[in-house]
C-alpha cells in the first residue's frame, strides 16, 4: 500500500497499532486514514470510535481495509463513521480510486456544512457533533447524527431511503433501506418528545417537520 500510494504522489505514514496511529494523528492531522480493523490493542473499530468523538479530528475520512466481509462488520464500520470499506484481497487500483474519491468529497464539502442548525427547540452543531434540546445534551451515534442533520437542514423536504443512504454515505455502499428505518426508530427514541419532528411519508421516505 505504501509503495502504490507513494507512486501516486501521496505522502504516506504507517503505524502498527491503533494507539500509535491516534498519537500521530493528534500531533499531525492527516488528510485521510486507511485503517485495518485487525490491529493489536486498540482495534480498527475502537480507533474509529475514538477519532470520531474528537471534534478536531472527526472530519478526517477513514477507509477501512480488512479481511472481514460479513455485512454486520461492514455496517458496524460505517455506523461508527468510516467513509468507505474495502475487503481483502483487493486491487491497488481500487484502493487508489477510493482514496481519490474520499479526498475529493472532503475538498468539495460546502463551507456552510459546519453551520449550527437551530430548529424547533433543537440545536445541532456539526463542528462539535453535538445535539441539545433546550440545553440538554442528546447522545447520538455518528449515523444518527448525520441523519438528523440531513433532515433538519431542509425541513419539509422529503428524502427517500435511497437518497438518505446516498447523501450520508455516498452511492454503492452496503447499507440497506431497512437499516435506514432502524436508524430512524433509534433516533426518534433518543430524541424523546422531539422525535415527533421526524415524520414518515408513507411509501416515500422521511422528512423533518417544517412547523413546530
Amino acid at each position: 500500500m505504501r509503495y502504490n500510494l507513494s507512486r501516486e504522489g501521496y505522502r504516506v505514514t504507517g503505524s502498527l497499532t491503533g494507539e500509535d496511529a491516534y498519537r500521530r494523528v493528534r500531533s499531525d492531522p492527516f488528510d485521510l486514514i486507511v485503517l485495518d480493523l485487525m490491529l493489536p490493542g486498540m482495534d480498527g473499530l475502537a480507533f474509529t470510535r475514538t477519532l470520531k468523538s474528537d471534534s478536531r479530528l472527526s472530519r478526517i475520512p477513514i477507509i477501512m481495509l480488512t479481511a472481514k466481509g460479513e455485512e454486520a462488520d461492514i455496517v458496524s464500520g460505517l455506523e461508527l463513521g468510516a467513509d468507505d470499506y474495502i475487503t481483502k484481497p483487493f486491487s491497488p487500483k481500487v484502493l487508489i480510486a477510493r482514496v481519490r474519491t474520499a479526498l475529493r468529497r472532503q475538498k468539495e464539502a460546502p463551507q456552510d456544512e459546519m453551520a449550527i442548525v437551530n430548529i424547533h427547540e433543537l440545536e445541532i452543531n456539526p463542528g462539535r457533533r453535538s445535539v441539545q434540546a433546550r440545553g440538554e445534551s442528546i447522545d447520538l451515534t455518528y449515523t444518527e447524527f448525520q441523519l438528523l442533520l440531513l433532515l433538519a437542514k431542509r425541513p419539509g423536504w422529503v428524502f427517500t431511503r435511497t437518497q438518505i443512504v446516498d447523501l450520508i454515505r455516498g452511492s454503492d455502499y452496503p447499507v440497506t433501506d431497512r437499516s435506514v428505518d432502524v436508524q430512524i426508530v433509534g433516533l426518534r427514541k433518543k430524541l424523546g418528545p422531539y422525535g415527533k419532528y421526524i415524520e414518515t411519508v408513507r411509501g416515500v421516505g422521511y422528512r423533518f417537520r417544517e412547523t413546530p
